[in-house]
């Protein structure tokens, strides 16, 4: 065994003496031909290791999850969501480690249909929805109304109690209840001018003394003295003068009925309204 472990070190010191006489370029040659399995191998591990970390920050669960349709994600406000998923983690005492928050911004639906692209966006929030993987819903008055007649939102003063809501009892969202089982044919034309006489209708959605079955599907969001408001995602229906069953659009939150939590999203309007409530 001595006389093997002689040999061994001797090898390594005729090959020390060649790596000394060796050019840079010679050296990293010398190098990659007796260590490269070992330096891929330890690359390999290395990319693992970073794809696993990565792959586990990534998929930690989402605790918040929200839907800003039709958000204009403009030079100036694009920044804002992102803010507002560590800012909300804090303010809900949510640990960042464990869990995620999520602002969409990216989801973009019209009234009429649209290209591929929507097709998608809808299949993609109707699958959401039906798992209860969506915890907020914001949009224009026109586009939440069309929601709200699908009776997929909580009905807020079920949901809370009058305490809860008080901060926003001038700022509820009232739909139609009796709308709920109103025909819309089964022709085409049937369901276009069912749809056209949704339009002609006046409501104020602000107003339950102005309807048959009034239910609180909503909270409007004012323009401004709020985070959501302030950050301008909104700003081109006020600008544009946008108007919906004869009054101004607003800007709308709802929780899914799907959700098994709404407290969460009350914490989440919370946040958005703080210091201003």
């Amino acid at each position: 065994m001595s006389s093997q472990n002689s040999v061994i070190e001797e090898i390594r010191e005729q090959q020390k003496k060649a790596f000394a006489t060796m050019s840079p370029k010679e050296k990293l040659a010398y190098f990659w031909d007796y260590y490269k399995i070992h330096t891929i191998a330890a690359i390999a591990v290395i990319a693992f290791v970073i794809a696993f970390i990565n792959s586990y920050r990534s998929n930690k669960p989402i605790v918040f999850y929200a839907v800003m349709l039709n958000a204009k994600a403009m030079a100036d406000n694009a920044a804002s969501a992102s803010a507002w998923n560590e800012g909300f983690m804090e303010f809900a005492g949510i640990d960042p480690e464990a869990y995620q928050v999520n602002i969409d911004t990216s989801v973009s639906l019209s009234v009429g249909g649209g290209d591929q692209y929507e097709v998608a966006n809808r299949q993609k929030m109707m699958a959401m929805m039906h798992a209860g993987d969506i915890h907020a819903i914001v949009a224009d008055t026109e586009t939440f109304e069309g929601y709200a007649r699908l009776e997929y939102f909580y009905d807020l003063n079920a949901a809370f109690s009058e305490e809860e809501l008080a901060p926003y009892a001038d700022l509820l969202y009232y739909t139609d209840g009796a709308a709920f089982d109103e025909e819309t044919g089964d022709t085409l034309e049937e369901m276009e001018a069912a749809q056209e006489a949704i339009y002609n209708k006046v409501i104020d959605h602000g107003d339950p003394a102005s309807m048959e079955k009034p239910v609180a599907v909503g909270i409007r969001i004012p323009q401004t003295g709020n985070k959501l408001g302030d950050s301008g995602y909104y700003d081109y229906i006020f600008e544009s003068d946008y108007t919906f069953q004869g009054y101004p659009s607003e800007i709308v939150i709802g929780i899914p009925l799907s959700m098994e939590n709404p407290k969460i999203t009350l914490q989440f309007l919370n946040y958005l309204f703080e210091g201003n409530v």
